[in-house]
Protein backbone atom coordinates (compact mmCIF):
# COMPACT_ATOMS: atom_id res chain seq x y z
CA UNK A 1 0.00 0.00 0.00
CA UNK A 2 1.05 3.59 -0.59
CA UNK A 3 2.10 5.77 2.33
CA UNK A 4 0.74 9.20 3.17
CA UNK A 5 -2.72 10.67 3.62
CA UNK A 6 -5.83 9.77 1.61
CA UNK A 7 -9.27 11.41 1.81
CA UNK A 8 -12.01 9.56 -0.07
CA UNK A 9 -15.51 11.07 -0.21
CA UNK A 10 -18.46 9.03 -1.50
CA UNK A 11 -21.46 11.20 -2.44
CA UNK A 12 -24.57 9.10 -2.96
CA UNK A 13 -26.25 9.54 -6.39
CA UNK A 14 -24.00 12.33 -7.70
CA UNK A 15 -24.04 11.16 -11.31
CA UNK A 16 -21.68 12.14 -14.10
CA UNK A 17 -24.02 14.69 -15.76
CA UNK A 18 -24.30 16.64 -12.49
CA UNK A 19 -20.58 16.60 -11.68
CA UNK A 20 -19.34 18.66 -14.62
CA UNK A 21 -17.16 21.43 -13.20
CA UNK A 22 -17.62 20.23 -9.61
CA UNK A 23 -14.32 20.79 -7.74
CA UNK A 24 -12.54 20.84 -11.10
CA UNK A 25 -9.65 22.98 -9.77
CA UNK A 26 -8.83 20.56 -6.95
CA UNK A 27 -9.74 17.30 -8.70
CA UNK A 28 -8.67 17.51 -12.38
CA UNK A 29 -8.75 13.75 -13.07
CA UNK A 30 -12.37 12.94 -13.91
CA UNK A 31 -14.07 9.77 -15.14
CA UNK A 32 -17.60 8.37 -15.32
CA UNK A 33 -17.94 4.94 -13.70
CA UNK A 34 -20.35 2.19 -14.70
CA UNK A 35 -22.56 1.23 -11.78
CA UNK A 36 -24.19 -2.12 -10.96
CA UNK A 37 -27.80 -3.07 -11.61
CA UNK A 38 -29.93 -2.01 -8.68
CA UNK A 39 -29.63 0.44 -5.83
CA UNK A 40 -27.11 1.64 -3.26
CA UNK A 41 -27.77 -1.51 -1.22
CA UNK A 42 -25.91 -3.42 -3.93
CA UNK A 43 -23.61 -0.73 -5.32
CA UNK A 44 -21.89 0.35 -2.11
CA UNK A 45 -20.89 -3.21 -1.06
CA UNK A 46 -19.37 -3.54 -4.55
CA UNK A 47 -17.38 -0.34 -3.93
CA UNK A 48 -16.23 -1.62 -0.54
CA UNK A 49 -15.12 -5.04 -1.85
CA UNK A 50 -14.53 -4.76 -5.60
CA UNK A 51 -16.92 -7.70 -6.01
CA UNK A 52 -20.29 -7.94 -7.82
CA UNK A 53 -23.50 -8.37 -5.79
CA UNK A 54 -23.68 -12.14 -6.27
CA UNK A 55 -20.33 -12.40 -4.47
CA UNK A 56 -20.95 -9.88 -1.69
CA UNK A 57 -24.44 -11.30 -1.02
CA UNK A 58 -25.83 -7.74 -1.01
CA UNK A 59 -28.21 -6.62 -3.74
CA UNK A 60 -31.74 -5.45 -2.90
CA UNK A 61 -32.70 -4.98 0.73
CA UNK A 62 -35.38 -7.69 1.01
CA UNK A 63 -34.61 -11.27 0.04
CA UNK A 64 -36.64 -14.48 0.17
CA UNK A 65 -35.82 -16.64 3.21
CA UNK A 66 -38.96 -17.88 4.98
CA UNK A 67 -37.02 -20.28 7.23
CA UNK A 68 -34.92 -17.52 8.79
CA UNK A 69 -37.16 -14.48 8.47
CA UNK A 70 -37.03 -12.31 11.61
CA UNK A 71 -40.78 -11.87 11.12
CA UNK A 72 -41.72 -15.57 11.18
CA UNK A 73 -43.91 -14.84 14.21
CA UNK A 74 -46.28 -12.82 12.01
CA UNK A 75 -47.64 -16.07 10.53
CA UNK A 76 -49.76 -16.65 13.60
CA UNK A 77 -51.65 -13.43 12.77
CA UNK A 78 -52.37 -14.29 9.13
CA UNK A 79 -56.15 -14.47 9.75
CA UNK A 80 -56.32 -10.83 10.85
CA UNK A 81 -58.01 -8.51 8.32
CA UNK A 82 -55.84 -6.12 6.32
CA UNK A 83 -57.47 -3.23 8.16
CA UNK A 84 -55.52 -4.34 11.22
CA UNK A 85 -52.52 -6.24 9.84
CA UNK A 86 -51.66 -3.67 7.16
CA UNK A 87 -52.60 -0.56 9.14
CA UNK A 88 -50.13 2.34 9.28
CA UNK A 89 -49.79 1.86 13.05
CA UNK A 90 -48.91 -1.81 12.53
CA UNK A 91 -46.31 -0.89 9.91
CA UNK A 92 -44.77 1.68 12.24
CA UNK A 93 -44.64 -0.91 15.02
CA UNK A 94 -42.92 -3.37 12.69
CA UNK A 95 -40.45 -0.74 11.52
CA UNK A 96 -39.48 0.20 15.06
CA UNK A 97 -39.34 -3.47 16.11
CA UNK A 98 -37.06 -4.24 13.18
CA UNK A 99 -34.73 -1.37 13.98
CA UNK A 100 -34.56 -1.62 17.75
CA UNK A 101 -35.54 -5.17 18.73
CA UNK A 102 -34.75 -7.50 15.83
CA UNK A 103 -31.39 -5.97 14.97
CA UNK A 104 -32.17 -5.01 11.36
CA UNK A 105 -30.35 -1.69 11.53
CA UNK A 106 -31.37 1.97 11.26
CA UNK A 107 -32.40 1.78 7.59
CA UNK A 108 -35.08 -0.87 8.02
CA UNK A 109 -38.47 0.08 6.59
CA UNK A 110 -41.60 -2.07 6.45
CA UNK A 111 -41.76 -1.88 2.65
CA UNK A 112 -43.41 -5.27 2.19
CA UNK A 113 -46.99 -5.96 3.23
CA UNK A 114 -47.02 -7.35 6.80
CA UNK A 115 -49.05 -10.27 5.42
CA UNK A 116 -46.02 -11.24 3.31
CA UNK A 117 -43.19 -10.08 5.55
CA UNK A 118 -42.67 -13.48 7.18
CA UNK A 119 -41.24 -14.80 3.89
CA UNK A 120 -38.42 -12.25 3.79
CA UNK A 121 -35.23 -11.23 5.51
CA UNK A 122 -33.36 -7.91 5.41
CA UNK A 123 -29.79 -7.91 4.11
CA UNK A 124 -28.21 -4.82 5.71
CA UNK A 125 -28.35 -5.70 9.40
CA UNK A 126 -24.87 -4.49 10.28
CA UNK A 127 -23.01 -1.24 9.69
CA UNK A 128 -21.36 -1.87 6.33
CA UNK A 129 -18.99 1.07 6.91
CA UNK A 130 -17.17 -0.87 9.62
CA UNK A 131 -15.18 -4.12 9.72
CA UNK A 132 -17.35 -7.24 9.53
CA UNK A 133 -20.28 -5.30 8.09
CA UNK A 134 -20.86 -7.38 4.96
CA UNK A 135 -22.51 -10.77 4.57
CA UNK A 136 -19.74 -12.15 2.34
CA UNK A 137 -16.30 -10.95 1.42
CA UNK A 138 -13.81 -8.63 3.07
CA UNK A 139 -14.51 -4.93 2.81
CA UNK A 140 -11.86 -2.23 2.55
CA UNK A 141 -12.28 -1.72 6.31
CA UNK A 142 -11.48 -5.37 7.04
CA UNK A 143 -8.39 -4.98 4.87
CA UNK A 144 -7.33 -1.84 6.73
CA UNK A 145 -7.63 -3.57 10.09
CA UNK A 146 -5.65 -6.59 8.89
CA UNK A 147 -2.93 -4.37 7.40
CA UNK A 148 -2.75 -2.08 10.42
CA UNK A 149 -3.87 0.99 8.45
CA UNK A 150 -5.13 3.80 10.66
CA UNK A 151 -8.41 5.13 9.29
CA UNK A 152 -11.64 6.97 10.08
CA UNK A 153 -15.02 6.07 8.57
CA UNK A 154 -17.95 8.48 8.58
CA UNK A 155 -21.52 7.65 7.56
CA UNK A 156 -25.17 8.46 8.33
CA UNK A 157 -24.87 6.22 11.40
CA UNK A 158 -23.15 9.18 13.08
CA UNK A 159 -25.20 12.12 11.78
CA UNK A 160 -25.99 14.45 8.90
CA UNK A 161 -23.66 15.27 6.01
CA UNK A 162 -22.79 18.58 7.68
CA UNK A 163 -22.00 16.84 10.97
CA UNK A 164 -19.83 14.22 9.25
CA UNK A 165 -17.82 16.85 7.38
CA UNK A 166 -17.33 18.81 10.58
CA UNK A 167 -16.11 15.65 12.35
CA UNK A 168 -13.73 14.80 9.50
CA UNK A 169 -12.25 18.33 9.59
CA UNK A 170 -11.81 18.08 13.36
CA UNK A 171 -10.07 14.73 13.09
CA UNK A 172 -7.76 15.96 10.33
CA UNK A 173 -6.62 18.71 12.68
CA UNK A 174 -6.26 16.53 15.76
CA UNK A 175 -4.88 13.11 14.78
CA UNK A 176 -2.69 11.36 12.28
CA UNK A 177 -4.89 8.73 10.62
CA UNK A 178 -3.79 7.88 7.09
CA UNK A 179 -7.16 7.17 5.43
CA UNK A 180 -10.43 9.09 5.76
CA UNK A 181 -13.57 7.50 4.27
CA UNK A 182 -16.50 9.95 4.22
CA UNK A 183 -19.90 8.77 2.99
CA UNK A 184 -22.38 11.60 2.35
CA UNK A 185 -25.88 10.27 1.74
CA UNK A 186 -28.13 13.33 1.51
CA UNK A 187 -27.56 14.16 -2.16
CA UNK A 188 -29.59 11.07 -3.08
CA UNK A 189 -32.78 12.35 -1.43
CA UNK A 190 -32.17 15.83 -2.85
CA UNK A 191 -31.80 14.65 -6.44
CA UNK A 192 -34.85 12.39 -6.18
CA UNK A 193 -36.91 15.58 -5.88
CA UNK A 194 -34.82 18.23 -7.67
CA UNK A 195 -32.87 16.48 -10.44
CA UNK A 196 -34.55 18.60 -13.15
CA UNK A 197 -33.95 21.93 -11.35
CA UNK A 198 -30.55 23.30 -12.48
CA UNK A 199 -30.53 26.30 -10.15
CA UNK A 200 -31.33 24.24 -7.05
CA UNK A 201 -28.68 21.70 -8.08
CA UNK A 202 -26.14 24.50 -8.54
CA UNK A 203 -26.83 25.81 -5.02
CA UNK A 204 -26.61 22.35 -3.48
CA UNK A 205 -23.34 21.57 -5.23
CA UNK A 206 -21.96 24.96 -4.22
CA UNK A 207 -22.45 24.00 -0.57
CA UNK A 208 -20.72 20.64 -1.04
CA UNK A 209 -17.95 22.34 -3.00
CA UNK A 210 -17.32 24.82 -0.20
CA UNK A 211 -17.34 22.18 2.52
CA UNK A 212 -15.14 19.73 0.61
CA UNK A 213 -12.70 22.46 -0.42
CA UNK A 214 -12.23 23.20 3.27
CA UNK A 215 -11.76 19.50 4.05
CA UNK A 216 -9.28 18.97 1.22
CA UNK A 217 -7.26 22.06 2.10
CA UNK A 218 -6.87 20.77 5.65
CA UNK A 219 -5.67 17.47 4.19
CA UNK A 220 -3.12 19.22 1.98
CA UNK A 221 -1.89 21.25 4.95
CA UNK A 222 -1.31 17.99 6.81
CA UNK A 223 0.27 16.31 3.77
CA UNK A 224 1.00 18.30 0.58
CA UNK A 225 1.03 15.01 -1.34
CA UNK A 226 -2.32 13.81 0.02
CA UNK A 227 -4.50 11.79 -2.33
CA UNK A 228 -7.97 13.33 -2.62
CA UNK A 229 -10.98 11.83 -4.37
CA UNK A 230 -14.74 12.17 -4.74
CA UNK A 231 -16.81 9.29 -6.09
CA UNK A 232 -20.43 8.16 -6.28
CA UNK A 233 -22.21 4.84 -6.37
CA UNK A 234 -24.66 5.68 -9.17
CA UNK A 235 -26.41 8.60 -10.84
CA UNK A 236 -29.98 9.84 -11.10
CA UNK A 237 -32.29 9.57 -14.13
CA UNK A 238 -35.21 11.98 -14.68
CA UNK A 239 -38.58 10.23 -14.40
CA UNK A 240 -40.76 10.67 -17.48
CA UNK A 241 -43.38 7.93 -17.19
CA UNK A 242 -45.17 6.04 -14.42
CA UNK A 243 -46.83 2.66 -14.86
CA UNK A 244 -49.28 0.85 -12.62
CA UNK A 245 -47.91 -2.62 -13.20
CA UNK A 246 -49.36 -3.92 -9.94
CA UNK A 247 -53.04 -3.49 -10.81
CA UNK A 248 -52.66 -5.60 -13.93
CA UNK A 249 -50.91 -8.35 -12.01
CA UNK A 250 -53.59 -8.29 -9.34
CA UNK A 251 -56.16 -8.76 -12.08
CA UNK A 252 -54.71 -12.11 -13.17
CA UNK A 253 -56.66 -13.98 -10.51
CA UNK A 254 -53.57 -15.19 -8.67
CA UNK A 255 -53.11 -14.91 -4.91
CA UNK A 256 -50.15 -13.95 -2.76
CA UNK A 257 -48.52 -15.74 -1.02
CA UNK A 258 -50.25 -18.95 -2.09
CA UNK A 259 -49.56 -18.73 -5.86
CA UNK A 260 -46.60 -16.35 -6.03
CA UNK A 261 -44.73 -13.62 -4.21
CA UNK A 262 -43.65 -10.26 -5.59
CA UNK A 263 -41.58 -7.39 -4.26
CA UNK A 264 -42.08 -4.16 -6.18
CA UNK A 265 -39.15 -1.77 -6.04
CA UNK A 266 -39.21 1.60 -7.78
CA UNK A 267 -37.69 0.34 -11.04
CA UNK A 268 -38.05 -3.43 -10.89
CA UNK A 269 -40.40 -6.20 -9.87
CA UNK A 270 -39.06 -9.45 -8.41
CA UNK A 271 -41.08 -12.68 -8.39
CA UNK A 272 -41.13 -16.14 -6.81
CA UNK A 273 -43.58 -18.83 -7.99
CA UNK A 274 -45.30 -21.64 -6.06
CA UNK A 275 -48.27 -22.79 -8.16
CA UNK A 276 -48.37 -24.34 -11.61
CA UNK A 277 -49.44 -21.73 -14.11
CA UNK A 278 -48.45 -18.70 -12.03
CA UNK A 279 -45.12 -18.20 -13.77
CA UNK A 280 -46.69 -18.55 -17.21
CA UNK A 281 -49.52 -16.12 -16.54
CA UNK A 282 -47.22 -13.48 -15.06
CA UNK A 283 -44.64 -13.94 -17.80
CA UNK A 284 -47.23 -13.43 -20.53
CA UNK A 285 -48.56 -10.32 -18.81
CA UNK A 286 -45.08 -8.81 -18.41
CA UNK A 287 -44.15 -9.51 -22.03
CA UNK A 288 -47.05 -7.32 -23.14
CA UNK A 289 -45.79 -4.30 -21.20
CA UNK A 290 -43.91 -1.52 -22.97
CA UNK A 291 -42.34 -0.07 -19.80
CA UNK A 292 -39.66 -2.73 -19.33
CA UNK A 293 -38.57 -6.30 -19.89
CA UNK A 294 -37.79 -9.58 -18.16
CA UNK A 295 -34.05 -10.04 -17.64
CA UNK A 296 -32.62 -13.37 -18.79
CA UNK A 297 -30.35 -15.44 -16.58
CA UNK A 298 -27.54 -14.72 -19.04
CA UNK A 299 -27.99 -10.98 -18.54
CA UNK A 300 -28.22 -11.31 -14.77
CA UNK A 301 -25.03 -13.36 -14.82
CA UNK A 302 -23.18 -10.75 -16.88
CA UNK A 303 -24.38 -8.05 -14.47
CA UNK A 304 -23.23 -10.00 -11.42
CA UNK A 305 -26.77 -10.30 -10.03
CA UNK A 306 -27.62 -13.94 -10.70
CA UNK A 307 -27.95 -15.79 -7.39
CA UNK A 308 -27.98 -19.57 -7.37
CA UNK A 309 -30.60 -19.78 -4.62
CA UNK A 310 -32.76 -17.10 -6.31
CA UNK A 311 -33.05 -15.28 -3.00
CA UNK A 312 -33.57 -11.98 -4.82
CA UNK A 313 -36.08 -13.33 -7.30
CA UNK A 314 -36.78 -16.21 -9.67
CA UNK A 315 -37.77 -13.62 -12.28
CA UNK A 316 -36.68 -9.98 -12.53
CA UNK A 317 -38.68 -7.44 -14.53
CA UNK A 318 -36.65 -4.26 -15.07
CA UNK A 319 -38.19 -0.95 -16.12
CA UNK A 320 -36.74 1.16 -18.92
CA UNK A 321 -34.70 4.24 -17.92
CA UNK A 322 -37.02 7.10 -17.03
CA UNK A 323 -39.91 4.78 -16.17
CA UNK A 324 -41.11 4.13 -12.64
CA UNK A 325 -43.70 1.95 -10.97
CA UNK A 326 -46.70 4.06 -10.02
CA UNK A 327 -47.37 1.68 -7.14
CA UNK A 328 -44.61 -0.21 -5.40
CA UNK A 329 -43.57 -1.57 -2.03
CA UNK A 330 -41.05 1.24 -1.66
CA UNK A 331 -43.33 4.04 -2.84
CA UNK A 332 -45.46 5.32 0.00
CA UNK A 333 -48.23 7.85 -0.31
CA UNK A 334 -46.91 11.22 -1.44
CA UNK A 335 -43.77 9.69 -2.98
CA UNK A 336 -43.60 11.41 -6.35
CA UNK A 337 -39.94 11.87 -7.28
CA UNK A 338 -38.69 13.58 -10.40
CA UNK A 339 -35.59 11.40 -10.45
CA UNK A 340 -34.89 7.72 -9.90
CA UNK A 341 -32.03 5.22 -10.10
CA UNK A 342 -31.90 1.44 -10.25
CA UNK A 343 -31.99 1.11 -14.03
CA UNK A 344 -29.75 -0.93 -16.32
CA UNK A 345 -26.10 0.14 -15.98
CA UNK A 346 -26.07 0.96 -19.71
CA UNK A 347 -28.19 4.03 -18.90
CA UNK A 348 -25.72 6.93 -19.11
CA UNK A 349 -27.59 8.90 -16.45
CA UNK A 350 -26.88 6.03 -14.06
CA UNK A 351 -23.10 6.44 -14.26
CA UNK A 352 -21.26 7.22 -11.06
CA UNK A 353 -18.15 9.39 -10.92
CA UNK A 354 -14.50 9.37 -9.92
CA UNK A 355 -12.80 12.74 -9.41
CA UNK A 356 -9.21 12.80 -8.17
CA UNK A 357 -6.36 15.25 -7.63
CA UNK A 358 -3.95 13.08 -9.61
CA UNK A 359 -3.62 10.10 -11.91
CA UNK A 360 -5.17 7.16 -10.07
CA UNK A 361 -2.53 4.63 -11.08
CA UNK A 362 -5.22 2.00 -11.74
CA UNK A 363 -7.79 1.57 -14.48
CA UNK A 364 -11.08 3.26 -13.55
CA UNK A 365 -14.06 1.93 -15.50
CA UNK A 366 -16.64 0.80 -12.95
CA UNK A 367 -17.49 1.44 -9.34
CA UNK A 368 -15.75 -1.86 -8.47
CA UNK A 369 -12.47 -0.17 -9.41
CA UNK A 370 -12.91 2.22 -6.48
CA UNK A 371 -11.93 -0.65 -4.18
CA UNK A 372 -8.75 -1.17 -6.17
CA UNK A 373 -7.93 2.53 -5.90
CA UNK A 374 -8.62 2.64 -2.14
CA UNK A 375 -6.50 -0.46 -1.59
CA UNK A 376 -3.59 1.06 -3.53
CA UNK A 377 -3.98 4.48 -1.91
CA UNK A 378 -4.50 3.38 1.69
CA UNK A 379 -1.56 3.29 4.00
Amino acid sequence: MASGLTVFVLIDALGWPYAQGFLADLLPFRKPLRTVLGYSSGAIPTILTGLPPNQTGHWNLFYYDPDHSPFRWLRRFKLLPDGILDHRVTRKFLKESGRHVLGLGPLFECCVSPRLLSSFDWIEKRNIYAPGGLTCGRSIFDSFVEAGVSYHSYSYHAGSDAALLKAACRDLREDAASFYFVYLSEMDAFLHHHCTEPENIRKKLAWYSSELTNLFRLALEADPKARLAVASDHGMTPVRHRFDLVSGLEGLGLAMPEDYLAVYDSTMARFWFFKNGARGAITEYLKRQSCGRILTDAELGELGTLFGDRRYGQMIFLLNPGCMLGRSDFNGRGWNPTGMHGYHPDDSNSDGIFLCNGEPGVTMRSIADLHTWMTAAGG
